[in-house]
């Protein structure tokens, strides 16, 4: 996590002595590396909400696509993946558009001061103790950014060396109990992609390497992630991202639906997690998804 530099001391020596002084809330909307460690006040019920709706629309498209398919018993499996792509992806990024257009909401009607309906006396200030308040801006509420330097190249490695590294490491004490595990480890991807040959490969290869990566950073890094921060900000500067970071990374894991793959998607997570807590943006974290992706499309399409 990045300190605050001289100027923002600065700035804050300045503000104690008398003078022009922001709203706090506006100095955390303004600050990327303060958002990022402090969190947001919202969007953790949102996230929930997104990975249940997620995969009710999976569950309803598929149906559908089944029933208009020209085979209803034996539709497409690769029109299924696709379609259950667009759906999960419709619920993860509903729900983080809707969080922060209902927190910036939130910021307006605290600012405008007033009674609420339950009797609460608004004072006319914003914000909230446990996190930033929301600005309506995805791209500011979730750190939506990249820097082609460093991120692209730092994304790269870290996303290759997950791959060929943190995963046989964090899938290895599965080996003494599972035959051919990481000859098993693959079994999903070729799954997935066993079923798609010419065009419709080349769909199904930027769906999994550029979509997904860019919707689930979005979601799970974006939206889960800054809301766990927030929520666990009084656990303290250090074990609050620690406890948010790995608890992301495991509802990351579980949500994919793969036993063998747990272990070393849970640890992917957390580097993810600290990709994006530490920069204060998605841009690292996406990329490393994309190249973690690419690596293993590319290493089943050689082996066909």
């Amino acid at each position: 996590m990045t300190g605050s530099t001289p100027a923002d001391d600065a700035r804050g020596v300045k503000g104690r002595r008398g003078g022009s002084k922001p709203e706090a809330s506006e100095a955390l909307a303004s600050a990327p590396a303060a958002a990022a460690l402090l969190g947001n006040s919202f969007g953790l019920v949102e996230a929930m909400l997104g990975i249940v709706g997620g995969f009710v629309l999976t569950f309803l498209a598929v149906s559908v696509y089944a029933a208009l398919s020209r085979h209803p018993r034996q539709p497409s499996q690769y029109g299924e993946d696709v379609v259950s792509l667009f759906a999960l992806w419709t619920g993860f990024v509903a729900a983080a558009v809707f969080a922060t257009r209902t927190a910036a909401r939130r910021k307006l009607d605290g600012r405008a001061g007033g009674t609420l309906r339950d009797g609460t006396v608004r004072d006319g200030t914003v914000g909230d103790r446990n996190g930033r308040p929301g600005t309506g801006s995805v791209a500011r509420d979730y750190g939506l950014a990249l820097r082609p330097w460093p991120d692209v190249p730092l994304g790269i490695a870290v996303g290759v060396a997950s791959q060929y590294l943190l995963v046989p490491v964090a899938e290895a004490p599965l080996v003494p109990f599972v035959h051919h595990l990481y000859s098993r480890l693959g079994h999903p991807a070729q799954s997935l992609t066993g079923h798609a040959f010419g065009p419709g490969l080349v769909v199904l290869a930027v769906l999994v390497c550029v979509g997904s990566p860019i919707v689930e950073e979005f979601f799970f890094r974006g939206l889960l992630l800054r809301a766990l921060l927030g929520s666990f900000q009084e656990l303290g500067r250090r074990l609050g991202p620690g406890f948010s970071i790995v608890v992301t990374a495991l509802v990351f894991a579980l949500v994919h639906f793969e036993a063998l793959q747990f272990l070393g998607l849970a640890g992917f997570g957390v580097v993810l997690g600290i990709l994006a807590w530490r920069t204060g943006r998605l841009g690292p974290s996406i990329v490393a998804h994309m190249a973690f992706n690419t690596v293993t499309i590319i290493a089943i399409v050689v082996t066909r």
